[in-house]
């Protein structure tokens, strides 16, 4: 096992790029997580066999991520839709961030960390979507209406049966700007799905679906983040990712099975808070769910529930 300098040293390594091999990097980050879950006592969950190729497909995913990263800090219950279930999941690229100068880095690692996790990616317009936050809907009015639009057509078109955005007061303006578009592209389109409100710059109050991902399936989420590596020389989160989905293992316990409750023993988990919608509008929350590791998730409740009438 690594000590922590040499892990330091061979996430070093990971952005000169030294570990060039896929399956050498993912076994580096496999081993680190690993070594995280022994120091919080929980033993890994043996996760279930990919589903065959053979079975019928699943149903599709998509994620509007307000920046080139947060499909994978995000990426729990997509990633196992899609091993699990043979769901397609698709990302869209809200935007490519501010910087000008980084925008076609940003791109091209966001590829890369899309390909490592088996989901389909693509950009809202040649370079991203501008001046995505709340206010733009008042200072900027025309700007904003040709967003929702542009987004409706997209629902409109693919008619995923889950789509997943920032809550409405995840901290970052163009997170809290994702929310009010795509909820708004909802409501022009009426397409009915299931709606997975995320987090990570701000909880939310009332999450109701925890996610648990094995070992592999956290280390499989870090890697892909390790490809944004523009943004993690400059700050490494994606070392904190494992602490920050093991606290949610803390906080959702007690919050989706009820105060005063025992956590489940999960080590890794994401929460959502998943609702309906349909006609335009909220129609209801889902039912509390804990989603452990070593049990398949195919979403065949998501795909009944959006479909159902």
């Amino acid at each position: 096992m690594l000590s922590l300098p040499q892990q330091r040293a061979a996430h070093i390594d990971t952005l000169t790029g030294t570990l060039t091999d896929a399956a050498n990097e993912f076994q580096h980050w496999h081993d680190w997580v690993c070594q995280f879950a022994r120091l919080m006592q929980v033993s890994d969950a043996e996760p279930p066999l990919p589903q065959a190729k053979s079975q019928a497909p699943g149903g599709h995913c998509m994620i509007f991520s307000p920046h080139p990263d947060d499909e994978c800090i995000v990426g729990a219950l997509p990633l196992r839709l899609r091993q699990e279930g043979q769901w397609r999941v698709s990302n869209i690229a809200v935007t490519l961030g501010s910087r000008l100068d980084r925008r076609a880095g940003r791109w091209s690692e966001l590829q890369q960390a899309c390909e490592l996790l088996g989901f389909d990616t693509r950009k809202l317009g040649d370079d991203g979507l501008e001046q995505v936050k709340p206010e733009t809907q008042d200072l900027a009015p025309t700007l904003w209406r040709s967003h929702v639009e542009r987004v409706a057509q997209l629902i409109a078109d693919e008619r995923p049966e889950l789509i997943l955005l920032p809550h409405a007061g995840d901290g970052i303006a163009t997170h809290m700007g994702v929310h009010h578009l795509v909820t708004q592209a909802l409501a022009r389109s009426s397409h009915r799905c299931v709606l997975g409100q995320t987090e990570y710059w701000a909880t939310q109050s009332s999450p109701n679906c925890m996610i648990e991902t094995s070992c592999a399936d956290t280390a499989r989420l870090v890697q892909a983040l390790a490809q944004h590596r523009g943004e993690v020389e400059r700050n490494p989160y994606h070392l904190r990712l494992p602490a920050w989905m093991a606290d949610n293992v803390r906080r959702g316990g007690e919050m989706i099975g009820g105060a005063g409750s025992a956590p489940p023993d999960f080590g890794f988990a994401t929460l959502y808070q998943l609702s309906l919608w349909g006609g335009g509008a909220w129609r209801q929350d889902l039912s509390p769910r804990l989603c452990p590791a070593k049990e398949r998730l195919n979403g065949n409740w998501l795909r009944a529930t959006a479909v159902a009438r």
